[in-house]
């Protein structure tokens, strides 16, 4: 009864007097959340080598759009193929694999992107990853945010990157699903529920709009008619889907610009709402949401820009560990 007396009220262990060893520090549940941003998308890649390179191995990743796919490729042990796929990609390729039709509720059908992620992902389901992963996605008819954290891994990822307009819906269940962008687009919250001490963020838009403001008088009256060249109905198709190098732009144009500032508009709400303890912010507003041949350049500013996060990183799972 002594030595129980005498641990409890001096820490020692009643035999030798010495003091009672601490427990070893916790390591706190780290948990990686990250965005959105179409072409962008290729410099989670980076973001994720880098952060591994360094020791840093999230226990929980959640993922919107784009970086749904880099998040569960890497789970899945594909970050590797998914980078040389990357990385292989030329404008002509990008163009190839879109199956653009005017029929139906997307301007790309998304078939053989999705062929081409199963070819590398088989049949994975979400449940049998290594660590807990959830796809952000949102629901069409109510506006619902919705986490895919089991089922068919590639459902999961085709719905967390359905653009509106550009790519059809994917209907699971009774429920038809597009882009987690439009209503979570860097999903720290989700590490938050999944019991993540420590949230680091990979905001892929963060320069994007960074100064926007608001411009108050502005005439009506200044409104000028674009031009309408001579061409051909197919030249006159291409032109109105895609844009033509002037200063009209095409219609995939006008949804991708009017995506990014919804996205940017959600994105500083909800991070201001539920901010991450360490913020990777690549500056990757010169790349365009289309530009995916430029692979190798996004994945370099991701990596460096985890780079400069390290130590962030560091001090603050140091912090949550005590």
């Amino acid at each position: 009864m002594l030595e129980g007396v005498t641990r409890r009220l001096f820490g020692t262990n009643g035999n030798d007097g010495g003091p009672e060893p601490l427990p070893p520090p916790r390591r706190p549940k780290i948990g990686l959340a990250i965005g959105g941003g179409a072409a962008r998308g290729w410099a989670a890649i980076g973001v994720v080598r880098r952060l591994k390179e360094a020791g840093i191995v999230p226990d929980v990743v959640a993922g919107t759009s784009m970086g749904a796919v880099v998040g569960a490729c890497d789970l899945a042990g594909r970050l590797d193929t998914l980078e040389d796929f990357a990385t292989r990609l030329t404008p002509r390729r990008v163009f190839s694999l879109l199956d653009v039709h005017l029929g139906g509720s997307g301007l790309v059908g998304g078939g053989r992107l999705a062929d081409l992620l199963i070819s590398h992902i088989d049949d994975i389901r979400v449940e049998a990853l290594p660590r807990p992963f959830t796809a952000v996605a949102t629901e069409l008819a109510t506006g619902h945010e919705i986490w895919l954290s089991s089922g068919r891994l590639i459902d999961a990822l085709r719905a967390s990157y359905a653009l509106p307009g550009i790519f059809e819906p994917v209907r699971i269940g009774k429920r038809m699903l597009v882009d987690g962008a439009l209503v979570n687009p860097v999903p720290v919250s989700v590490c938050r529920a999944l019991g993540a001490d420590v949230v680091i963020a990979a905001n892929l838009s963060t320069d994007t709009f960074a100064r926007g403001t608001v411009v108050q008088s502005l005439p009506a009256d200044m409104a000028t008619p674009f031009p309408e060249p001579s061409e051909s109905l197919g030249q006159s198709l291409f032109r109105r889907m895609f844009g033509a190098g002037d200063d009209k732009p095409g219609l995939t144009g006008v949804m991708m610009q009017s995506f990014n500032i919804i996205q940017d508009r959600i994105t500083r709400s909800r991070l201001a709402g539920d901010p991450p303890d360490v913020m990777i912010a690549p500056r990757l507003g010169h790349i365009g949401l289309f530009d995916f041949h430029r692979a190798r350049e996004a994945i370099d500013i991701g990596a460096a820009a985890a780079d400069r996060a390290l130590s962030d990183i560091a001090a603050m799972t140091a912090e949550a560990a005590r």
